[in-house]
C-alpha cells in the first residue's frame, strides 16, 4: 500500500528531528564537558573520561571556591570586568559611528574625483578594512600606543576594539538602512523635521533589530579577542580570554578544572545575552538577508 502524504511528511519530520538532536548534542557536548570537568577533583580528571556525576565521579565545588573565593578572586574579578566594560562599550561605540556612516551611504551620493569612488566603492574599501589580518597591524599600534601612554589602559583597548569592529558595523547597518523605506522619513522631512532628527526619532526604532544584532557581534568579536589583548595589556586592563590563556600555559601544567571554570566564566555572558535578545538577532539577519 502506498504511504499517504501525511505519512510521508511524518517520517521526513521525524528523520530531520533525529538529525537535528544529534547536531545539538554534537554543538553541546563540549559545554557540558566544560561543566562536569569544572565540578571534579583533579584525581578524577586525570584517571580518564567520566561523563555523569554522582555515578562516574562524585562532583565537588572545590574549583569554583578556588576561582570565585580563593586566591584567584582578585584576578578573576579584575579580568572578568575589565572585559565587562570594554567589550559593551567598543560595541555600542563602533554601532553609533557606523550606523551614521552606513546611513550616509545609503541616502546621500558620494563621489571621491581622484579615484572615482561612488558609494559601493567607499562601502567596500570601508569593509576591506576588517579583511586585514590584525596581527599585520599590532605591532604599529603597540609603538604608537607606547607613545600615546595607551598601553595597558581601558581607553586604549576600547579604542582599538572600535575601530577594528566600525567596518563591520558599517557594512552591516548600510545593509539594513538600505532595506528600509524612505517614504516616512521623507514625511517627517516634509512637515519640519531636520535629516538628523528623521534618523534619530524614524529610523533608528526602525531599525533596532539591525542596531541589537550588530552590537552583540561587535561585543562577541571583542568579548573573545586575545591577540590585542596580549600585546596591548599586561595588568590593569587584562580581558578574561588573556587570563585563561596564561592560567593554561603555567610551568606546572594546566590545571583543567580550573580552566573549565574560567571558560564557563568567560562564555557565560555572551549565552544570556544571546538568549535573551535571540529574537532580535533573528530578526535582524532575516532583514538584513532580503534585498
Amino acid at each position: 500500500m502506498y504511504m499517504t502524504m501525511r505519512q510521508t511528511r511524518r517520517i521526513k519530520l521525524g528523520i530531520t528531528y533525529f538529525f537535528l538532536a544529534i547536531w545539538t548534542v554534537i554543538c553541546l557536548f563540549p559545554i557540558y564537558w566544560l561543566v562536569i570537568t569544572s565540578v571534579k577533583l583533579p584525581v578524577a580528571v586525570f584517571q580518564g573520561p567520566t561523563y555523569f556525576p554522582w555515578i562516574d565521579f562524585q562532583p565537588t565545588l572545590n574549583a569554583w571556591k578556588y576561582v570565585l573565593a580563593g586566591p584567584m578572586q582578585n584576578q578573576v574579578i579584575r579580568s572578568w570586568l575589565n572585559s565587562a566594560i570594554m567589550a559593551p562599550t567598543s560595541a555600542a561605540l563602533a554601532v553609533a559611528i557606523g550606523s551614521l556612516a552606513g546611513y550616509a551611504l545609503t541616502r546621500f551620493n558620494y563621489y571621491v574625483p581622484v579615484l572615482k569612488w561612488r558609494n559601493n566603492d567607499i562601502a567596500f574599501w570601508i569593509i576591506s578594512q576588517r579583511m586585514l589580518p590584525p596581527v599585520v597591524v599590532i605591532l604599529p599600534y603597540l609603538i604608537m600606543y607606547r607613545v600615546l601612554g595607551l598601553v595597558d589602559t581601558h581607553a586604549g583597548m576600547i579604542l582599538i576594539y572600535t575601530v577594528f569592529n566600525l567596518p563591520f558595523a558599517v557594512w552591516i547597518m548600510r545593509d539594513f538602512f538600505a532595506n528600509l523605506p524612505r517614504d516616512l522619513e521623507e514625511s517627517a522631512l516634509i512637515d519640519g523635521a531636520s535629516r538628523l532628527q528623521a534618523f534619530r526619532l524614524i529610523v533608528l526604532p526602525l531599525s533596532s533589530p539591525g542596531l541589537i544584532a550588530t552590537f552583540l557581534f561587535c561585543m562577541m568579536f571583542s568579548w573573545n579577542d586575545y591577540l590585542f589583548a596580549l600585546m596591548l595589556t599586561f595588568s590593569r586592563a587584562t580581558t578574561m580570554p588573556m587570563f585563561v590563556a596564561g592560567v593554561g600555559s603555567q610551568s606546572y601544567g594546566p590545571q583543567w578544572w580550573l580552566l573549565s571554570a574560567l571558560s564557563l566564566l568567560t562564555i557565560a555572558p555572551m549565552i544570556v545575552i544571546a538568549l535573551l535578545i535571540e529574537r532580535y538577532i533573528t530578526r535582524g539577519l532575516i532583514v538584513g538577508a532580503i534585498k
